[in-house]
């Protein structure tokens, strides 16, 4: 596809797309929302630290590709993503994109389950429908099927052609000891990410209290 984004434009598209789904209530974000939500440590691979300034040069990037949009109605400036609305997706293959925005390549039964806090899947079919649709509009890949794995990833193009890293280690044998780690992972994940809800829902709380003592003036 012609769209080409850089690794910055990829994290601020990839967390526009999974907040406005999986905390509604806090979206559009503010610019601090939106800094958290790059340099979250969960859900992220890999792991940033983006500053102000480089979140800030990324969404004046988006917006002149004209795939972020921004608000100055209130007090903070507010930013929401309008790619979906340009390229038609429905709220799963948006909440699809925007994990592999976020973590890079996965196969689909990491999607699907990933993909719960943002739009429960049932099958594993639905998350396959929704990728070959998103591969015939030029958005995502399948990628060869690296050795000792039984599913095939995916991977999104908005930033070119992904790079394949094939680990030279992988393979049969080694299979169970992933599966085992992969497990507990999963269950650190998900209290990883109920924290960076908490963390959402804190500072949405502050501003609201910083306006309110500004309106009493005090």
């Amino acid at each position: 596809m012609e769209l080409e984004l850089n690794a910055h434009e990829v994290r601020v598209l990839g967390c526009l797309l999974e907040k406005e789904l999986a905390t509604p209530e806090y979206y559009p974000l503010s610019l601090n929302a939106l800094v958290n939500a790059c340099n979250q440590k969960t859900n992220r691979l890999p792991v940033l630290s983006l500053s102000a300034e480089a979140v800030t040069a990324a969404l004046r990037s988006l917006r002149e590709k004209q795939l972020v949009v921004q608000s100055e109605a209130g007090r903070v400036a507010k930013y929401w993503q309008s790619f979906g609305k340009q390229y038609n997706l429905v709220n799963r293959e948006s909440a699809l994109l925007s994990l592999l925005l976020l973590r890079g390549p996965q196969t689909p039964g990491e999607l699907r389950s990933r993909a719960e806090n943002m739009c429960p899947i049932e099958t594993l079919d639905q998350v396959l429908e929704s990728l070959s649709g998103m591969a015939e509009s030029g958005l995502v890949t399948q990628l060869p099927r690296q050795p000792g794995q039984k599913e095939q990833r995916y991977a999104h193009l908005l930033a070119g052609a992904p790079e394949e890293r094939r680990d030279p280690g992988a393979g049969t044998q080694e299979q169970p000891t992933v599966v085992v780690r992969r497990v507990g992972n999963e269950r650190i994940e998900a209290l990883e990410e109920k924290v960076a809800r908490l963390e959402l829902e804190l500072e949405q709380l502050r501003r609201e209290f910083l306006a309110l003592k500004e309106l009493l003036g005090d």
